[in-house]
């Protein structure tokens, strides 16, 4: 049998047994005592996760931030499948486009996508890097926050450093950092001010290998996204792996950061689908159903427990 779906243009063919037999784009969750299925099917720009019951498209941007969510990461992790059982208990069907970070965020700040996850707690004083001279929570709309992780900084191990749990102890000290992501408001603050030698890089793994090279003295973000890419970092880098125990995280973390949906204002229905998140987010972390998703994804796919 077959089935046509549209989209963005042209009908995309697809056999509906094909669609079935996808496990990788399946999202499972329970929603107000009922249990859902969402089977998601990938489109020439993205995801597409949607059935009958939804009849609201929005188009959401995010990245490769293994563990927690990737393309081709098994169900493209847990904050992949809390995403769309979040927004399809509230009746939207989902297209999720993975990008550089960088352009993720032009995307949503710009309107061309409605939602931008995972991001950090952006602080009111924090400029865009898209609208030079404005700030951007013009543009952006910051949902209730969910579970995230630690941000570190990580050195090469054996080397001394100069951190004595001040920032301001590193100044003029090379600093790998990906471009576009927020770290803390004091990191990101000084960072603004050059108050670091800082290197940009597109993703975590460059900034593994940029330590490791020498090219910095020591990167930030979170150290299980760190050491997750270099664990699966591909054949196309020979020895690569062994150098894992080359690196050391400087305790202690910096600090936690929650993780938040960032609805873009350009949207004509931003309120409307903000509230929706948070609606859904109060009810999923009430009924425990948040570490369920969470709980059930790890234990599927046997990549480790992210949140110890």
């Amino acid at each position: 049998m077959l089935k046509f779906i549209c989209f963005f243009g042209p009908c995309v063919l697809l056999f509906c047994a094909s669609l079935a037999a996808s496990p990788h784009l399946l999202v499972e969750y329970e929603y107000q005592n009922n249990n859902y299925e969402v089977q998601g099917i990938r489109t020439d720009r993205g995801y597409l996760f949607m059935d009958n019951s939804t009849d609201k498209t929005i188009v959401v941007s995010t990245l490769n931030w293994q563990p927690y969510i990737g393309e081709n990461l098994c169900k493209q992790g847990w904050v992949q499948q809390l995403t769309v059982a979040l927004l399809h208990s509230q009746g939207y069907a989902v297209h999720s486009q993975f990008r550089p970070w960088a352009r993720a965020v032009q995307e949503t700040e710009s309107g061309d996508s409605d939602i931008l996850y995972p991001e950090y707690f952006i602080e009111q004083r924090a400029p865009s890097d898209i609208y030079p001279g404005t700030h951007r929570l013009e543009h952006l709309a910051l949902s209730d926050p969910f579970p995230g992780g630690s941000i570190a900084l990580i050195k090469r191990k054996g080397e001394a450093h100069r951190f004595n749990g001040q920032l301001k102890s590193l100044k003029g000290v090379h600093i790998g950092v990906v471009r576009g992501y927020q770290n803390t408001p004091e990191f990101d603050q000084l960072m603004d001010q050059g108050y670091f030698q800082t290197i940009q890089t597109t993703h975590d793994l460059q900034l593994a290998r940029m330590l490791l090279a020498g090219r910095v003295d020591l990167i930030i973000g979170d150290p299980k996204v760190i050491f997750y890419n270099i664990s699966q970092a591909n054949s196309s880098s020979p020895g690569f792996m062994s150098d894992v125990s080359k690196l050391e995280v400087i305790q202690p973390a910096l600090q936690y950061n929650h993780l938040y949906y960032a609805v873009s204002r350009k949207k004509d229905n931003w309120q409307q689908l903000l509230t929706d998140i948070n609606k859904a987010l109060a009810h999923f972390t009430e009924t425990n159903e948040l570490q369920n998703i969470i709980d059930k994804t790890v234990r599927y796919c046997g990549y480790g427990n992210i949140n110890d």
